[in-house]
């Protein structure tokens, strides 16, 4: 049986490493890090989670809680990972970093059928190969892509956001608490006056900014925003975005503030916290000095200053197929960011997906044609879709899907019946899909 090699261990090449390992495929995963990191990435484990510690949404009534709802009883191993790294973020499903990252690497390592090369590729591989290199893609492997894909330079901007120690905020300045109460009372809020927020505001809009070559507001993923970016749209902009008060009530006057910044626990000891929506490309001494002006962050301490990267992705459509498979030579896959889906958990379907399908055609089997009605399916034809004007990174949503055709009242109900209805396929092709795999056991070795 021929080896596949698998460029780049994030969350998009493990998933798909995978897929082919459980199903006896021989893998050969090369990944650069530790030997070389890219500007954005600092942890030596595989999938390593950059922008933030959260994988969205875990209901049923957002697209990309049902993406995950289906890709666990696919067997996905990212999804495995979270599940067994989850910390308290309300209706979120968000994940210690490092135990998240221990997880995957650990179990790739110990499996018999993958081969690990510690090396940056700096050429395409003979064979059958998949790239998940990622959309900061080193300088070689990204000129070797340019070639296979000469009408391709197309790329974004996104953003990091701080982390600050739990200890150093100001916590009579501070509640916990989930919007609207949903769950336990995970985040940590930090509210503001009308007087503090206008401030804020003002000097948000005002600092310097670290140089990012080619950077303008227009070329920013609108996931990703920076947080001074959103200021300067107007100034009631964040109000409305990730600081807006709506559904938390302050215990200390039981009435919603002006607006409030939120917290997000980013390790499962508690320890340290990011702040939610804060992606930024302000100088490290400016993110100090602004930042500080929140009340409740007036002492914090930074482990983490905010960072801004480009990215880089493909014109998919005409050059993949649905499988992420190359149309011009489908020896060749391509699986992540860099195919045009956004989004962790949207990149790791696409490995997913990448890795099933390479797998089968090698062992002589159909393809699995995973309709548009499921979150993975909607996926793979939105990037291969020839007829999409203007084609942009996209997150999973049911925009892509098909309607169901009858009336349903109420958004989340309507959503739900989406779920509904793409779980059932999923059930329904799930047997075919898993067919050979061989399950693993990780509870001796997690």
């Amino acid at each position: 049986m021929e080896t596949v090699t698998v460029l780049g261990a994030g969350l998009a090449g493990s998933e798909c490493a995978w897929q082919l390992a459980k199903r006896g495929i021989k893998v050969r995963l090369i990944e650069m890090k530790p030997e070389k990191y890219t500007p954005a990435h600092k942890a030596a484990g595989f999938a390593e989670l950059v922008c933030s510690n959260s994988l969205r949404s875990d209901e049923l009534s957002n697209a990309v809680g049902l993406l995950k709802a289906e890709m666990r009883k696919m067997g996905s191993l990212i999804m495995e990972s979270a599940d067994a790294n989850r910390v308290a973020a309300g209706g979120a499903l968000a994940v210690d970093r490092e135990g998240f990252s221990e997880y995957i690497t650990r179990a790739l390592k110990e499996h018999e059928n993958v081969e690990l090369i510690t090396a940056e590729a700096d050429k395409i591989p003979e064979g059958e190969v998949v790239i998940a290199t990622g959309p900061l893609s080193s300088d070689a492997i990204a000129a070797e892509i340019e070639k296979l894909c000469p009408d391709s330079d197309l790329h974004f901007y996104d953003a990091v956001a701080p982390i600050v120690t739990l200890e150093s905020v100001d916590m009579d300045n501070a509640f916990f608490a989930s919007r609207y109460d949903k769950g336990t009372a995970d985040y940590v809020n930090c509210p503001m006056t009308k007087e503090e927020y206008l401030a804020f505001v003002t000097e948000l809009v005002r600092a310097k900014e670290a140089e990012v070559h080619g950077f303008d507001d227009g070329g920013v993923f609108e996931g990703c925003m920076p947080v001074e970016v959103m200021a300067r749209r107007g100034v009631d902009t964040l109000r409305y975005g990730p600081l807006k008060p709506v559904g938390l009530i302050d215990p200390r006057t039981g009435h919603e503030n002006y607006a409030v910044v939120q917290l997000r626990r980013d390790n499962a000891d508690g320890t340290i916290y990011n702040m939610v929506g804060f992606q930024t490309h302000l100088t490290w001494g400016e993110q100090k000095r602004v930042f500080s002006m929140i009340p409740a962050l007036k002492n914090a301490e930074f482990v983490r200053y905010g960072v801004m990267h480009r990215n880089t992705y493909l014109n998919s459509p005409g050059l993949l197929d649905r499988y992420y498979r190359l149309i011009a030579d489908d020896r060749i896959s391509f699986a992540g960011q860099m195919t045009g889906v956004e989004g962790y958990v949207e990149s790791a379907a696409s490995g997913f997906l990448a890795g099933v399908e390479t797998a089968r055609r090698l062992l002589g089997q159909a393809p699995i044609d995973f309709p548009r009605e499921t979150a993975i399916g909607a996926l793979g034809l939105y990037v291969s879709d020839t007829t999409v004007a203007n084609f942009q990174p996209m997150n999973v949503n049911f925009g892509i899907m098909p309607p169901l055709g009858c009336r349903i009242k109420g958004k989340r109900n309507k959503n739900a019946e989406l779920s509904r209805r793409s779980l059932e396929i999923i059930d329904s092709l799930r047997e075919s899909v898993l067919d050979g795999v061989k399950e693993e056991n990780h509870e001796d070795h997690h």
